[in-house]
């Protein structure tokens, strides 16, 4: 089916209430009519997902987020203006019509425009805004291509668009606009040091325990079967004598590890390259039925505190620093 027909098909489902998977440049999204609570809790029931953690809101149009918000400051305007379409999700108070299940309860609404034709041609053939968390089972690795939804949901999405592999591989950057000094509540695919260039210096939220105030919060996220170990590398290695082991390095290294397979993010550091290979390296590494997974730190600047900020989730160390 040629890709218009299979989005012209999507969208259909969606104005009918059905549930799609659809590709984005950051993971591929399970998504529903935003105005629409029972398609909206048949998302949250295909992902077993909790139903105090919220949805980012998807729209195609820059018009759909003051139909979304109260209120857009002039500040929002100016990053969406910049960066929109693209990892970028701003969580602004929202209107009454918003459902309630879409964002838990909350008084705020998240809201982004993903940079990928198909989800946009989505959007506008749907006539709607799109609610739509990652389409995998809750906690579990986000998936990167279509192939990995089908593995993860099977038939349980009444239809899965492939778009290819994701460009950027990890899921939005999300700011709150809700004090005076905008807020980062979790770093993503656009670096922090791209948005204060813009806007100026921002707030970085530390994880808080309990309800979280937007998706992908929780300390313990993004998880494979496997467990995640962070820095614990070959002078450590004699803790896990006896264990099948995994390594997931950042570059290649100098020299060759021994003790197990090794999944490399990018062979020259590249952190571009590194977030797009994120969670299909860790999803092969899961496959192999290790005991652990001993994962390499990743430079703190850039997309590498979205990078890291994934690798302390999966852990279920859930602190950014």
């Amino acid at each position: 089916m040629k890709n218009e027909e299979s989005v012209r098909r999507a969208a259909e489902i969606i104005k009918r209430g059905g549930i799609v998977a659809f590709p984005t440049e950051t993971v591929y999204g399970l998504g529903a009519d935003a105005f629409n609570p029972l398609a909206v809790a048949r998302v949250f029931e295909v992902k077993r997902r909790p139903h105090f953690d919220p949805l980012i809101v998807h729209v195609s149009r820059y018009a759909d987020l003051e139909k979304l918000a109260v209120e857009v400051p002039s500040i929002v305007k100016r990053l969406v203006e910049r960066f929109w379409p693209g990892p970028l999700t701003v969580v602004l108070q929202k209107r009454e019509k918003v459902p309630d299940i879409v964002t838990a309860g909350l008084s705020t609404v998240a809201v982004r425009m993903p940079n990928h034709p198909m989800a946009l041609s989505l959007i506008e053939m749907a006539e709607c805004p799109i609610a739509a968390p990652s389409a995998n089972p809750f906690g579990y690795l986000s998936p990167t291509t279509a192939e990995h939804v089908r593995e993860q949901l099977g038939d349980e999405a009444d239809l899965i668009l492939d778009g290819g592999p994701c460009r950027v591989g990890v899921e939005s950057t999300i700011l709150s606009f809700l004090e005076e000094t905008p807020e980062l509540l979790r770093p993503g695919g656009l670096t922090l040091e791209e948005i204060e260039s813009v806007i100026g210096e921002i707030d970085i939220q530390k994880v808080k325990k309990g309800r979280p105030d937007a998706p992908g919060m929780l300390q313990k996220h993004y998880a494979p079967h496997t467990p995640i170990v962070i820095d614990r590398w070959e002078q450590k290695l004699g803790a896990f004598r006896g264990k099948k082991i995994g390594f997931l390095a950042f570059r290649k290294p100098e020299r060759e590890m021994e003790g197990g397979p090794m999944e490399i993010l990018s062979e020259d550091g590249n952190l571009k390259e590194a977030a797009a290979n994120l969670f299909a390296a860790i999803r092969r590494l899961d496959a192999l039925k290790l005991d652990v997974i001993l994962a390499e730190s990743i430079p703190q600047v850039g997309l590498g505190r979205a990078i890291m900020d994934r690798l302390q989730r999966a852990s279920g160390k859930g602190e950014i620093k």
